[in-house]
């Protein structure tokens, strides 16, 4: 007999439950929002700006030796530093403790990402050091 009346409960909660569910409209509306704001996104560009710096070596020969390599490596910290916006960066961190103190600290950061389209957009050159300015144009499209 207890056995009839649970079962009699349970399908009679769950002949009410599906009042409990909202109706085809409301799915419907939300799709199409959900439509027109992802064509909104689709549509959508957003521009990263950063500006790389790098110091000429101590062993340059020349002058333009001295400018060739600080350009390069300014140009590769402008690339690193718009891989960081777009992917992020990966932290690691190691502490070595004896005697409740400190021995050891070392940080390690990682990026890795594919960068195309970046523009060099100014380059300036003072006192050993050159600075890049690089953009780049990002769609939503492409993610």
């Amino acid at each position: 007999m207890k056995k009839i009346l649970f079962l009699l409960v349970l399908v009679g909660s769950l002949l009410n439950a599906k009042d409990g569910f909202p109706e085809t409209p409301v799915i419907e509306e939300y799709v199409e929002k959900q439509q027109k704001y992802n064509l909104l996104m689709e549509n959508s560009n957003m521009i990263i700006s950063v500006i790389g710096q790098g110091v000429a070596p101590a062993f340059a020969t020349s002058p333009a030796q001295a400018y060739a390599l600080s350009k390069r490596a300014a140009t590769a910290d402008a690339y690193r530093l718009i891989a960081e916006r777009i992917k992020g960066v990966n932290v690691e961190g190691k502490d070595t403790v004896k005697n409740m103190m400190i021995k050891n600290s070392t940080v390690n950061t990682r990026v890795s990402a594919m960068i195309r389209n970046a523009t060099v957009i100014e380059t300036n050159y003072k006192e050993g050091l050159c600075e890049v300015e690089m953009e780049i144009t990002l769609n939503y499209g492409d993610f």
